[in-house]
C-alpha cells in the first residue's frame, strides 16, 4: 500500500495559508494513544513510549502530487505521528503510524554516505540493538532497490507563514511480530535546507483509527 506514496518531490502550496487539521490533529493540540497498540506485543517489539500523550509542537506536509499528501505531527522529543491522505486537508486520511527516533548521526565523509546509501538499497536493514527488518516498500524481489526522495515542509504554528524545508531520501522496512503485529523501521538521509545532513533511524507501529484521539 506504500508503493506509490513517496515517489516524487513535493511542491509548495502557496495558496493554502493555514495548516490542515487532520483527524482533529494539528500544532498545539494533544493526541492520546491507546498504549495497548504497542504493549500488547510485549518484549517482542522495540517500539516503546513512556507516555500515551503526544503534545504536537510542529507539523509537516509532504506533497506527492497526484499521489496525495503525507501529514506528519511532531513532539519536542521527535516522536512522529504520520497519516497519508489523498487531499491536502486530510479529509481522507488513512495509514496512521507512530514513529519514535532510534538513532541519529552526522556522516563524517563521503564514504559514510555511500555506505548508508547501500544500506537503504538492500533487502534488509538493522541498526544498533535492533533485529533485522526486511524491505517493505516495493517488496523483496530485487536484491537492490532505489530509495524514495521528497521535500517536507515543517511548520511550528498553524499560520504556516514561515516553514523549513527538509529534503529526505528514505526506505521503509518492516518485521512481523507475534500474532498479527508489524513493526516498521524508517531509514532516512535528511538534509534541511541550509542545514547539516544527518542519517536517521525511526521505529514505528501502525495505528488503527480507534487507537488515537485528539
Amino acid at each position: 500500500m506504500f508503493e506509490k506514496l513517496f515517489g516524487r518531490r513535493g511542491s509548495r502550496d502557496a495558496a493554502a495559508p493555514m495548516l490542515p487539521v487532520v483527524r482533529n490533529v494539528t500544532v498545539g493540540r494533544s493526541v492520546r494513544l491507546d498504549p495497548l497498540a504497542w504493549r500488547r506485543h510485549g518484549d517482542a517489539a522495540r517500539f516503546k513510549l513512556d507516555s500515551d500523550v503526544l503534545n504536537v509542537t510542529a507539523q509537516g506536509i509532504v506533497d506527492l502530487g497526484a499521489d496525495g499528501f503525507v501529514h506528519r505531527f511532531y513532539t519536542d522529543d521527535h516522536v512522529m505521528l504520520q497519516m497519508v491522505s489523498p487531499d491536502r486537508e486530510g479529509l481522507g486520511a488513512e495509514d496512521h503510524t507512530v514513529f519514535i527516533p532510534w538513532s541519529s548521526a552526522y556522516p563524517p565523509d563521503g564514504a559514510a554516505r555511500r555506505r548508508w546509501a547501500d544500506r537503504l538499497r538492500a533487502r534488509t536493514f538493522t541498526d544498533e540493538d535492533l533485529p533485522e527488518y526486511r524491505r517493505y516498500w516495493f517488496g523483496e524481489a530485487d536484491e537492490r532497490q532505489d530509495p524514495v526522495s521528497f521535500w517536507e515542509e515543517v511548520f511550528d504554528d498553524r499560520t504556516a507563514v514561515a516553514g523549513r524545508r527538509i529534503y529526505q531520501t528514505s526506505m521503509l522496512f518492516a518485521r512481523d511480530l507475534p500474532g498479527d503485529g508489524r513493526e516498521l523501521l524508517l531509514a532516512i538521509e535528511m538534509e534541511p535546507q541550509g542545514g547539516d545532513l544527518t542519517h536517521e533511524v525511526m521505529v514505528g507501529i501502525p495505528l488503527d483509527i480507534g487507537e488515537f484521539q485528539a
